[in-house]
């Protein structure tokens, strides 16, 4: 284990006691300024592939070399840039913190191609950021057209920090946040550089072999599974895209290399997606996008993680967030967990939650801030609850906080089993009546289903399989609320039309999705998510672990479970099976039921 003493607050040399605030820096709103720096970075796992980096620097007015302020340091999501952290890093600087904003590499007018927050690339990109911020000359230039050095940055609070024995003078105190890409990033940086104190990451990945090609039937270690998932084509795709043409004109006419071989991204990622379309991931592509994420070197990571996971969401789901707390949780890294309302399938935050407008007032803005008070200005204050979670059901006005409940651990919920009983599910194991559902799978992995796309689910589309291809049970009409918050988990025994022959060419791929069903028939597809899961051998037991969800079934309302052969936002199986299941009190959906507040 990583030891960490923190030896002095502040290190401030005496030489330069009477320096100025920190020159050269034009004036952007009354209370901070800003200005556009390119950085000269040397990456890679030889530390020999030159990159630019263009980021935005933000100072509090009145920081300088005898009042320092500790640091943030933030980049974008996937194919986004600097620009489109205006709302992360206004609030923070005005919070009396300095901020490095900066576009990840490949996009918003930085350097080089994608590397997927390799720690070889975007990790060691990021740490010499936190060396510009601790002081480090020769790092950092002008943005014009003469890139005029910078002066080392003399205003952010440094410790000296003990590592297990080993002093790192000029230790800049800082901390980190970001989304989506932009939060993978930080376990990349963090595994690296010990002088990052504290991390934010949101709505990002554990393995992103489960994120692109999830199998819920495991075994699993995590999220991790040895057998691979069906592909996410419409997410895949939607990455492939948008990673290709992100750069611009302008990019690929700075740096032509960007345009060869897989545009502006790597080649190991173009091979991935090709494989998956046509078929599945390989083990080459699996171990590909695992040395890109947290699961490989977790134990690594020992600075404070405030982990924020988005309830809608089906790109990285709350079972990401949950493999990764586990961890964390396992090798005394300290670390808590919200469940937010968004995420990738709806990313508009419940009012009240996240907004960069009164950030003290929202419930997220306000717990970020204390854990960055706490780790980085060492102020006494809560850093609030281990786990808590958004409930769309609660009403309140402002803040989002009486919508959150808290809890000191994130099995919140008590064990329901719902057996499946002809068509239907019922609590009561006796009462499980026999029956048999028979169904296709789609001919050559094609899908069977017309929901929307997963990168476009708030458009309003139908939700329909064709019949014949999908198998259902529906629960009776809740006679009182049920609160589930947890990943619902589904024991089953599958019969085939013939015998797989033990292949993953041959293996069969089915869908279970769960639905709320309103009193006027309505269906629902909670939180428009979906657990696919590859079954090499169908004859046995098979369990499901489907995707956690936070939803009120209301009165009136009822379950339903589809098994489906087809989905149109993954690639089924490559050869068609008819599928049969058997109810009875053997078959079982449980889930976990939290007592309603």
């Amino acid at each position: 284990m990583i030891r960490r003493t923190r030896i002095a607050v502040l290190a401030v040399a005496a030489t330069l006691a009477a320096a100025p605030v920190h020159p050269g820096l034009a004036s952007a709103a009354p209370g901070f300024t800003k200005q556009t720096l390119n950085f000269a970075v040397f990456i890679g796992p030889d530390d020999n592939v030159a990159c630019n980096i263009v980021g935005d620097l933000y100072l509090p007015d009145g920081a300088s070399a005898t009042s320092r302020v500790p640091a943030v340091l933030t980049t974008s999501g996937f194919a986004k840039s600097k620009n489109d952290l205006v709302d992360t890093a206004e609030p923070l600087v005005r919070e009396g913190y300095a901020v490095l904003a900066y576009s990840p590499l490949g996009f918003g007018g930085s350097g080089c191609k994608v590397t997927m927050d390799d720690p070889d690339f975007d990790g060691k990109a990021a740490s010499q950021l936190v060396s510009f911020l601790g002081g480090a000359p020769g790092i950092a230039f002008r943005d014009n057209a003469y890139r005029e050095p910078f002066p080392p940055l003399d205003v952010v609070a440094r410790d000296n920090t003990a590592v297990d024995g080993i002093v790192h003078a000029n230790d800049p105190r800082v901390g980190m946040i970001g989304s989506s890409y932009g939060g993978q990033v930080q376990f990349a940086a963090a595994a690296l550089d010990p002088r990052i104190d504290a991390i934010v990451p949101m709505i990002t990945w554990n393995d992103q072999s489960y994120s692109l090609a999830p199998n819920s039937a495991g075994p699993a270690t995590g999220v991790s599974t040895t057998i691979p998932g069906a592909m996410k084509l419409t997410w895949a795709a939607g990455l492939g895209v948008l990673g290709a043409i992100n750069p611009g004109p302008a990019g690929y006419a700075e740096e032509p290399s960007r345009a060869l071989g897989c545009p502006n991204l790597p080649a190991e990622l173009c091979t991935m997606i090709s494989a998956g379309i046509a078929g599945y991931p390989s083990a080459t592509d699996i171990g590909y996008l695992r040395n890109n994420s947290v699961t490989t070197y977790i134990d690594k990571i020992r600075a404070p993680v405030l982990l924020v996971q988005g309830q809608k969401d089906s790109l990285f789901d709350l079972n990401e967030a949950r493999a990764t707390y586990d961890a964390l949780k396992r090798q005394g890294t300290e670390v808590k967990m919200i469940w937010q309302s968004w995420g990738h399938s709806d990313t508009v935050p419940a009012p009240g939650e996240y907004s960069a407008v009164d950030p003290r007032n929202n419930y997220e803005n306000s717990r970020i801030l204390d854990w960055f008070d706490h780790h980085l200005k060492d102020d006494a204050v809560s850093t609030g609850p281990e786990f808590a979670y958004f409930r769309d059901w609660v009403s309140y006005a402002g803040n989002a906080y009486p919508a959150y409940a808290s809890a000191s651990d994130p099995d919140v919920g008590v064990p329901r089993s719902f057996h499946l009983s002809g068509a239907g599910l019922t609590t009561q194991a006796d009462a499980a009546a026999p029956g048999l559902q028979t169904f296709a799978t789609g001919p050559a992995g094609l899908p069977t289903s017309s929901r929307p796309p997963d990168p476009l689910s708030r458009i309003a589309l139908p939700d329909i399989s064709i019949p014949g291809t999908f198998a259902r049970w529906t629960g009776s009409p809740q006679t009182a609320p049920m609160d589930v918050v947890g990943a619902p988990k589904l024991d089953i025994v599958l019969s085939t039309d013939r015998p797989p022959n033990g292949s993953l060419d041959d293996s069969l791929v089915v869908f279970a999705k769960l639905y709320d069903i309103a009193p006027n028939g309505a269906a629902d597809l909670i939180g428009d998510l979906v657990a696919p899961a590859r079954i090499v051998d169908p004859s046995k037991p098979i369990a499901i672990t489907m995707p956690a969800i936070v939803h009120r079934f209301d009165t009136g309302h009822r379950l339903a479970l589809d098994i489906a052969g087809g989905d149109l936002n993954y690639r089924g199986g490559l050869v068609s099976y008819r599928v049969s299941v058997e109810s009875g009190p053997g078959q079982v959906l449980t889930l976990p039921v939290v007592a309603p507040s």
